[in-house]
C-alpha cells in the first residue's frame, strides 16, 4: 500500500494537562453554581453536552418557524417589487437560508470496529485513532462537494452556510450548537458525476480509503435521484466585520 497519513497516537504531556484544565473550566461553567453531582451517580459533562443539544435543536424549531412567519407577513404587506423579491430569493439560496432541490450524493462515514485488525497484510496493528472518523475527514468530504459544484451541502440534519464549522471533540461532532455521533453522512445537491470526481481526486480522501482499505472504516456513496435540502434554520450572528483599530 502507498504510506499512509500521520494520525496523532498520544498528546504530549503538556497537552494533557491543558486538556484537563479545559474540561474542569467547562464543567464549572455548566454547572453554573449548582451540584452537579447527585446522591446516586455523577452526570457525565457528555450527558450535559447532549442535553443542550436537544434544547437548541427545539429553540431552532420554533425560531424557524416564527422566522417564517415573519418572512410571510413581510412578503404580503411589504412594498417591494416583484423584482426586488426575485432578488432576494435568489439571494436566500446563495445563503443556504432556503430550500434546495434536485439530484446529488449522500457520503456515509463510520468508525471502524473498537476491536478491528488489519484486513490487508503487512499492515501494522492500528491506533486507536486510526478507527474513528477525524474531523479531517468530514471536512475533506464537504470541501470536495462544495468543490464539485454543490448547490447546498447539509451535514447529518443540518444545512451548512458560509459561517458552519465541522469541529469534532473526541469521536463526537459539534455543528452549530448539537452534537452528533457516528455515522455521518454528508448530502449534497449537485451534478452527481462532477460531485464524484471531485470526492475521487481529493487527496485527503485517498488517504481516507486507504484506512478503509486496510482496517475497515466506513465509506459509502449513494447517489440521490431527487433529494431535497431545508434552509439553514439556525441564527445568523455575524452581522458585519470591520478592521481592528
Amino acid at each position: 500500500m502507498s504510506k499512509f497519513r500521520i494520525r496523532p497516537a498520544r498528546l504530549a504531556t503538556g497537552g494533557i494537562f491543558a486538556l484537563a484544565g479545559l474540561i474542569f473550566w467547562v464543567s464549572f461553567s455548566t454547572a453554573d453554581g449548582t451540584n452537579i453531582r447527585t446522591d446516586d451517580s455523577l452526570l457525565r459533562l457528555s450527558d450535559l453536552i447532549r442535553d443542550r443539544s436537544d434544547k437548541n435543536h427545539s429553540l431552532e424549531a420554533t425560531a424557524a418557524d416564527i422566522r417564517a412567519q415573519v418572512d410571510a407577513l413581510a412578503e404580503r404587506d411589504g412594498e417591494s417589487t416583484e423584482e426586488e423579491r426575485r432578488v432576494l430569493r435568489e439571494r436566500k439560496r446563495a445563503a443556504g437560508t432556503s430550500a434546495v432541490s434536485g439530484s446529488g450524493l449522500t457520503v456515509t462515514l463510520t468508525d471502524a470496529p473498537a476491536d478491528a485488525t488489519p484486513l490487508v497484510p503487512g499492515v501494522p496493528d492500528p491506533e486507536p485513532n486510526d478507527l474513528v472518523i477525524h474531523q479531517q475527514d468530514l471536512q475533506a468530504v464537504v470541501n470536495a462537494l462544495w468543490k464539485g459544484g454543490a448547490k447546498g451541502v447539509r451535514v447529518m440534519d443540518q444545512r451548512l452556510i458560509s459561517t458552519s464549522a465541522v469541529r469534532c471533540v473526541g469521536n463526537t461532532l459539534i455543528l452549530q450548537g448539537r452534537v452528533y455521533s457516528p455515522p455521518y453522512e454528508v448530502t449534497a445537491v449537485g451534478d452527481t458525476e462532477e460531485l464524484r470526481q471531485a470526492l475521487e481526486s481529493t487527496p485527503a480522501i485517498q488517504s481516507y480509503l486507504q484506512y478503509v482499505e486496510a482496517y475497515g472504516l466506513g465509506w459509502e456513496v449513494d447517489t440521490r435521484q431527487e433529494v431535497t435540502l431545508p434552509g439553514y434554520k439556525g441564527t445568523v450572528d455575524l452581522q458585519h466585520a470591520t478592521p481592528a483599530e
